[in-house]
């Protein structure tokens, strides 16, 4: 049976493409005495034609590719772009190893444990890169006799 007709006024009627119309196979014939926009509307409401729904993009890989990378995987050698320093600047790597120390300094010599003239000494020591991170610092300090184990 040749619907072509009609499934071309249900297109217009259902504002979408011919490819999305979808008639019920079990009731060709009523569709084929559709003949006019009118019968073809009463076909709609029954149910008989109807639009498929839009084919999207589906987000699933997107999804799971997002979740391996919040977990630190696929960040090896062939997947960088920048270099290192690009990446993550030397000067932020800097910050995150100056700044726990320089706050654990200033901790110790408000609770009174090191005097000013040793958090001085310590904190132009930590600016010249001497302690690699807090416990660096804090073993430093225990060796040196100045923190109590």
């Amino acid at each position: 049976m040749d619907l072509k007709n009609q499934r071309r006024m249900a297109a217009q009627l259902l504002k979408c493409g011919e490819s999305r119309v979808w008639i019920d196979s079990n009731r060709t014939e009523d569709v084929a005495d559709a003949i006019t926009r009118s019968d073809v509307r009463t076909l709609i409401n029954s149910g008989t034609i109807a639009s498929k729904q839009k084919r999207g993009v589906s987000r699933g890989r997107a999804n799971y590719l997002k979740a391996q990378k919040r977990k630190g995987r696929r960040s090896g050698q062939g997947s960088r772009r920048g270099t290192k320093h690009a990446r993550k600047p030397s000067k932020e790597i800097w910050m995150q190893t100056i700044r726990p120390i320089r706050g654990r300094l200033k901790e110790l010599r408000n609770n009174g444990v090191i005097d000013a003239r040793t958090y001085r000494k310590y904190y132009m020591r930590a600016k010249g890169g001497m302690f690699k991170s807090r416990p660096h610092l804090d073993s430093h300090l225990k060796t040196e006799g100045i923190l109590k184990e």
